[in-house]
């Protein structure tokens, strides 16, 4: 039999690693990733380095200090090619959050991480490239950014498609959760007549004519997070320790969505500052959850709190809402591990979009 090459992938801004889990899922050839902080490239080298085959270099350097030329120096000593097909990645967001106060995230310095990006781009030449980031991105006072970024595609050979707001729930994601997703690729690759971007929705609002009407599956619930145990000896099975006075607060907080309005927890800071309406909610399991954001374990950021338990949800639950596997480890203890989940890309949504980018590979006629 003739064993024939898979297509290739380099996840920059890899972070615990949920492109990567998608692209391993959807078949590519992890070929490198990039990734600085310590405890996600811990967590990616527990997941797809150690015991794995084949083992994707990790480099866990600062992009701003490493060449991309080097990493393709290594790409080539290593796999004997540096063609790349598909480069993804989610340049830090922070800076374009729509909750940074009046103009805080303008001239972030993290927001010239899209500009580096795309040098990474210029040199590695992949055929296809995917940017993700929050909805913040397309904001008007950072349209300098985005504007440059697309003129450094033009300039350099790529054709990109006009940004467009996923929302995870809508691709089986048992989450709410907006982003910005850019498509780019090269000018020497023509379409094909099927290529669909954005991706179809697999999923709908369970009263929407698509599930009433085509048999359409509607969206997954929350109860899908929490319908299982978790394995007794699961090292993500761990939480926040509340005080016994806050303990009471959610044992008044009515089970299955209740709010803080309910039970009366209501701080200075909840009254002078906007979107506190859901800090110390339980979550509802009859619809998609809320957006896993970095403080996804702790009530008191959002609507954390477990639908019956008096506590916050768990690394393990959190992780689940972004689709990862049981068997995916997170190193770095609750807080690192907590990042780690909000800043990933939900594994099935990032499945989508990779098996959308792989069957138009197949289609320009690229081998498997």
């Amino acid at each position: 039999m003739t064993m024939v090459k898979k297509f290739t992938l380099i996840d920059l801004f890899a972070g615990a690693g949920g492109f990567s889990c998608a692209a391993r899922a959807s078949g590519f050839k992890i070929l490198a990733a990039v990734e600085n902080d310590f405890h996600a490239s811990e967590t990616y080298r527990k997941n797809f380095i150690f015991h794995k085959k084949p083992q994707p270099l990790l480099f866990s350097q600062d992009i701003n200090k490493l060449a991309p030329e080097k990493i393709m120096e290594q790409i080539e000593k290593k796999f004997k090619s540096t063609t790349v097909d598909v480069v993804v990645g989610g340049p830090p967001c922070q800076g374009f959050s729509k909750h940074r106060h009046k103009d805080s995230g303008v001239d972030d310095p993290r927001n010239l991480l899209l500009i580096r990006y795309f040098e990474y781009i210029h040199t590695i030449a992949p055929k296809f490239f995917i940017v993700e980031n929050v909805s913040g991105l397309l904001s008007s006072r950072h349209a300098k950014y985005l504007n440059k970024f697309y003129e450094l595609a033009n300039e350099n050979g790529y054709i990109l498609k006009a940004p467009v707001i996923l929302d995870a729930k809508n691709y089986g994601v048992p989450q709410n959760r907006k982003r910005v997703f850019i498509l780019g690729y090269r000018k020497d690759i023509s379409l094909s007549a099927n290529f669909q971007w954005p991706p179809i929705p697999t999923h709908y609002a369970p009263n929407s004519s698509q599930v009433r009407k085509e048999n359409k599956q509607p969206w997954i619930s929350a109860q899908s997070v929490f319908a299982l145990p978790i394995a007794p000896d699961d090292p993500n099975k761990i939480g926040m320790q509340h005080t016994d006075d806050l303990i009471k607060v959610f044992a008044s907080t009515p089970v299955n969505g209740g709010s803080r309005f309910e039970s009366n927890r209501n701080l200075p800071c909840h009254q002078t500052h906007k979107g506190h309406n859901d800090v110390y909610g339980r979550i509802c399991i009859d619809r998609p959850g809320p957006t896993m954001t970095t403080g996804c374990t702790n009530p008191s950021k959002g609507r954390f709190l477990h639908p019956f338990e008096n506590h916050g949800i768990s690394v393990r639950h959190a992780a689940r809402f972004q689709t990862f596997p049981d068997d995916f480890f997170f190193s770095g203890g609750i807080i690192a591990a907590s990042r780690q989940i909000g800043n990933a890309v939900p594994v099935r949504l990032g499945e989508i979009i990779l098996n959308t980018i792989k069957q138009e590979l197949v289609m320009q006629g690229v081998k498997l």
